[in-house]
């Protein structure tokens, strides 16, 4: 699966609707941000990695009325990533993380059937 765009319209549905299914990565960033822009890529690379046991979605918080998401999950700073699992958060972490934080994260909480190959 490819990462996706998700905004307030069609959060219920791309991602809380969708991780009944696999676990949905939520990143919540901004233009301004300069750990969202570094996290961007390690996001792209887990993306290959994991492939369609995982989705991913991109919020950028301050297009339209997302920062209404971020202040529904009390986000208090970006980039922060949530991650989804049958229509509920399970665990977030905030900034920008180093790509082995990330795979553990979703290994440690995603109910995975089967770990990627790297």
């Amino acid at each position: 699966m490819s990462i996706f765009v998700a905004d307030l319209h069609s959060f219920d549905l791309t991602v809380i609707q969708a991780s009944h299914s696999k676990p949905i990565l939520v990143d919540l960033w901004a233009d301004w941000c300069s750990p969202c822009l570094v996290l961007s890529p390690l996001l792209e690379r887990i993306n290959s990695e994991f492939g369609d046991q995982i989705g991913i979605a991109k919020v950028e918080v301050d297009d339209g009325d997302n920062m209404k998401i971020a202040g529904h999950y009390k986000v208090r700073g970006f980039p922060t990533v949530i991650l989804f699992l049958h229509g509920e958060e399970v665990a977030r972490f905030s900034g920008a993380k180093p790509l082995h934080f990330i795979r553990e994260f979703i290994e440690q909480h995603g109910a995975l059937h089967n770990a990627p190959s790297r």
